[in-house]
């Protein structure tokens, strides 16, 4: 069960009627303490990613830095990184989030959908609602995985204005404006996928390549179209 926190990120004071709040500086990020605050991370998975290194296991931080991520049906895992350190990491900005505290105080331009979909008003309560939400979901690694949790958290925070985060644009997020933890994480995240390759062509030959191409293709089509195409999933 995910623990109960409060938000480190807010000062909260009741002033007639309403509530105020100001984000409280971040820590630096630690990567011996693996403490990254408001970051997304993410980190290889054994075999799939040998096959397919663009896909790992992705979290969302707290503001203490507390990794928390969903690792298994109705389990949501917190300060404790599934499947190793985090090897990429991206730091969110609180700014472009949305705290609203009544429906005329939204900073975002989707204020019902918002409102439905459920608010926060702090960047930590955001991600306590979102794992609550998900203590009672059954992990699937192709409908609904640790980037669906991600995606939940990103949508209840309406992070840039945006309530259509999904599975695909939090992969490509982390991928393409993620930095390395170090050059150990670049090795872990594709060693063995460049052993795999090597391995495949000396046994099989360059039809290997074929089919390791072919599978990684129906991955992204998958995905797409699981998450474009299909409703509800």
């Amino acid at each position: 069960m995910m623990e109960l926190v409060t938000g480190y990120g807010v000062e909260n004071r009741i002033s007639a009627g309403r509530i105020d709040h100001d984000l409280w500086p971040l820590e630096e990020i630690d990567l011996k303490k693996a403490r990254f605050p408001c970051c997304l991370v993410w980190t290889p998975l054994p075999v799939v990613s040998w096959l397919a290194p663009f896909i790992g296991h992705v979290g969302i931080c707290r503001e203490d830095g507390a990794i928390i991520n969903f690792s298994g049906s109705n389990f949501i895992n917190v300060d404790n990184f599934a499947f190793g350190a985090a090897a990429r990491y991206l730091q969110l900005d609180r700014e472009q989030c949305c705290f609203p505290t009544t429906l005329v105080e939204h900073a975002c331009n989707q204020r019902c959908k918002h409102a439905e979909y459920g608010t926060a008003i702090s960047w930590d309560e955001a991600l306590q609602s979102s794992g609550r939400h998900f203590e009672h979901k059954s992990y699937n690694l192709f409908t609904c995985n640790c980037h669906s949790f991600v995606a939940h958290c990103l949508n209840r925070l309406c992070y840039e204005g945006s309530m259509d985060w999904n599975m695909v644009n939090v992969a490509a997020l982390i991928l393409f404006k993620g930095q390395w933890a170090d050059g150990l994480s670049i090795l872990k995240s594709f060693f063995p996928f460049i052993l795999v390759v090597c391995l495949g062509v000396a046994m099989v030959g360059w039809q290997f390549l074929i089919g390791l191409f072919s599978f990684s293709l129906l991955l992204i089509l998958w995905f797409l179209i699981g998450t474009y195409c299909i409703k509800r999933l």
